[in-house]
This record gives C-alpha cells, sequence and structure tokens, in this order.
C-alpha cells in the first residue's frame, strides 16, 4: 500500500513538472516568433498616434547606453484592395535601419526585402491567401486605402480615402496571427498615404545591446523623454498573448494539482492502514506511557517525508525528462520541430512545495485518526 501511494505521488509530482516545463517552452518559443517583428523596447505615444521627432531628440536618444540601433516608424491601420477583394490590415512603414533592429527579413519566404524609396510592400502570407495575390503580380495591382484626417463632406468617394498602388515584392511567414495582420513597406510610402510631415512618426523601436539591462535603459529613457512616450517591452506588446498562456498555465497547474490532491488520498489511505496494522504496538507503546501526541506525530512525519521523498524523485524523473527532451528532441511537433520545453529552477521549487504542502496535511489529516479508543480498543 505504502509504494503504491508512492508511486502515485512520483508519478503525480513528475507530470506536473514536466508540463509546467512544456509550457515554459511554448512561452519562449512565441517570444521568439514575436522578435522578428518585435523589438526590444518600442516608444509609442502617451497621447494621439503620432508625435514629431526632432534632431534634438535624436541627440537624446543617441546618448543612452545600452542602445545598439534604433529605427523610425509609422504603422496604422489600412485597407488592402485586390481586384475585388478588401481586406482589413495593419501598414508597417520602416526605415532603412529597421532591419538592424529586427530580423523580418530572414522570415520572407518568397521573393526579396523593400527596396529604399520605392512603392514595394512585404506581405504575409494570410494577407496573399485572402486576397489571392502573389509576388510581383502585375496582373493583380495592389491598392492601400486610409480614411483622410479632417472634417467636413467630399464631392466624390475618393475624396475621403487616400490612396497609393504597390508592388508586393516579398511574402513572409511567421506565424498566422502576424500572416493575416502587417503588411510592411518604406516609411516615406506610409508617410505620403497618411499625409505625415518629415518629422511625424508613429513609434520608435529600439534593440539593446547584449549586456544591457532593460530597467536601466527603460529609467533613462523616462528621464530623458518624460511622459512623452510610453515604453514597452517584448512581453507588454504581446500582453495578450502571454496572458493567454499564462492563464492556461495556470489552469494545468491546476488540474494537475488536483491530480495530486487525489494521489495523496492513497497517501492517507496507507498511513491509516498501518494505524490499524499496527494497532496491538501502539497499544504496547501507550500502556508504557507513550502520549497519544507523540504517538500521532509518529505517522505524521512517516507521511511527511513519504510524500517529500516521492515529491522529490518525481521532480527528479520530471529533470531527466526535460533534459532529455532538449538533448534528444524525443517528441516532434512536426518532422523540423520538436516539442519546445525549458528547464526553470522555480518550476522545481512550485512543484516541490505544492508537494510538500499537500502533503503535510495530508499526514496531518491521517494522523489524527490516533484517538485513545481506537488504541485501547
Amino acid at each position: 500500500m505504502t509504494w503504491i501511494a508512492s508511486g502515485g505521488v512520483i508519478i503525480a509530482s513528475a507530470a506536473l513538472f514536466i508540463v509546467l516545463s512544456v509550457f515554459a517552452g511554448l512561452k519562449d518559443y512565441s517570444l521568439n516568433f514575436s522578435s522578428f517583428v518585435d523589438p526590444d523596447l518600442k516608444l509609442i505615444p502617451s497621447e494621439g498616434k503620432s508625435f514629431q521627432w526632432t534632431e534634438n531628440d535624436k541627440s537624446s536618444l543617441l546618448k543612452i547606453e545600452g542602445i545598439e540601433a534604433h529605427s523610425k516608424i509609422v504603422e496604422e491601420r489600412i485597407i488592402i484592395k485586390s481586384e475585388n477583394k478588401n481586406l482589413l490590415a495593419t501598414l508597417k512603414g520602416v526605415d532603412s535601419n529597421y532591419l538592424n533592429v529586427t530580423s523580418v527579413d530572414t522570415m520572407v519566404t518568397r521573393g526579396n526585402w523593400l527596396t529604399p524609396e520605392s512603392n514595394d510592400v512585404v506581405s504575409g502570407w494570410g494577407i496573399s491567401n485572402n486576397l489571392s495575390f502573389g509576388v510581383l503580380d502585375y496582373l493583380k495591382p495592389l491598392s492601400l486605402y486610409v480614411p483622410k484626417v479632417g472634417r467636413g463632406q467630399a464631392s466624390t468617394l475618393k475624396g475621403y480615402y487616400n490612396s497609393v498602388y504597390v508592388n508586393n515584392v516579398g511574402l513572409f511567414e511567421i506565424n498566422e496571427e502576424l500572416n493575416n495582420k502587417y503588411v510592411f513597406s518604406t516609411i516615406e510610402l506610409a508617410k505620403r498615404l497618411l499625409n505625415y510631415n518629415d518629422n511625424q512618426l508613429s513609434a520608435i523601436e529600439l534593440k539593446l545591446t547584449p549586456d544591457a539591462n532593460e530597467s536601466e535603459v527603460r529609467s533613462k529613457l523616462e528621464a530623458t523623454f518624460g511622459n512623452k512616450f510610453t515604453i514597452k517591452n517584448r512581453a507588454e506588446l504581446n500582453d495578450a498573448l502571454f496572458k493567454m498562456l499564462n492563464t492556461e498555465n495556470l489552469a494545468i497547474y491546476l488540474i494537475f494539482t488536483l491530480v495530486i490532491i487525489i494521489a495523496l488520498f492513497n497517501v492517507i489511505g496507507a498511513i491509516i492502514m498501518m494505524i490499524l496494522d499496527k494497532k496491538k504496538s501502539l497499544n504496547t507503546l501507550f500502556n508504557l506511557g507513550t502520549e497519544t501526541k507523540t504517538i500521532k506525530s509518529i505517522f505524521f512525519l512517516q507521511g511527511s517525508l513519504m510524500t517529500i521523498v516521492s515529491g522529490i524523485i518525481g521532480v527528479t524523473i520530471g529533470l531527466i525528462v526535460v533534459y532529455l527532451q532538449q538533448s534528444f528532441e524525443l517528441v516532434m511537433l512536426t518532422p523540423d520541430l520538436a516539442y519546445p520545453v525549458r528547464l526553470n529552477f522555480l518550476n522545481v521549487l512550485i512543484v516541490l512545495a505544492t508537494i510538500i504542502a499537500l502533503g503535510i496535511v495530508a499526514s496531518k489529516i491521517a494522523s489524527q485518526r490516533i484517538t485513545k479508543e481506537l488504541i485501547k480498543s
């Protein structure tokens, strides 16, 4: 009975650790994909959609240590049209320094990246599929539309929109969300479409040096620019994704904690069976002067040690499984992609703390079955 109870705790703790490691790997995997588009830090105007970026602002930014590169961005929701099909998308106008901040060009699977000062665009595969256009498809010209800013009525429908014809020169593939969201263009084309002046921007994206401290850089940016910008890192730019992953992580943790609780019922049962089996010996100890409290503590310690040792063994097994997955890619998502996992010391502490806390409670409950009446009977 004791071996069965210990085995249940070992399997449950190993499963909990492996699942938490998988979710840590999935979070890293998602963040890795977002790194192709999202910078280390992004400066967004605190008010409105755009701001004026002066030479003084640029000089102040360049004085801040820890910033390796920066890129000027113009970003806006647009309507993209191909023949009789329309689709909402996000136009992201980038300057020539953008590829020093991100590596989105490495995700262009067909065609090429943008040519400076051109009417070229690079679209996601999802947008391409929805609108049925390809690379350098001159038979299907693309049009970008954005509502004009201002008041009053226009005499024609075209008076309500700014538009520009573009050539799609490349297709990128990152993930489903980004493939259906972004269209990249040169910053000059985006400014022309939105009627922005030369110094008007939507954001500044930053790449930090490898040894930079993000918190220190953020503090310096806040001290330099005050409340002009809202500063977001990669996780904050993908807060919806991370909230979803964290919620799923919490749900899975609670489910497997329930499995551990069920396994600990075996521990309670094993302790109670031992109490009944050793009732004559307990009676002898009681007659020799051992207090009921002391007898309870014996079984409490035995139950606690059983769950703690089982939990440590389970976590050790989990560590071995995760290490083998990282090293030898035993389980594959696709023929070319191993299931992502990550060893995290915090997960070790979480699993052990859960096992120890619940094991102590279970042992306490079981040991409370010992009473004078039970021992004397």
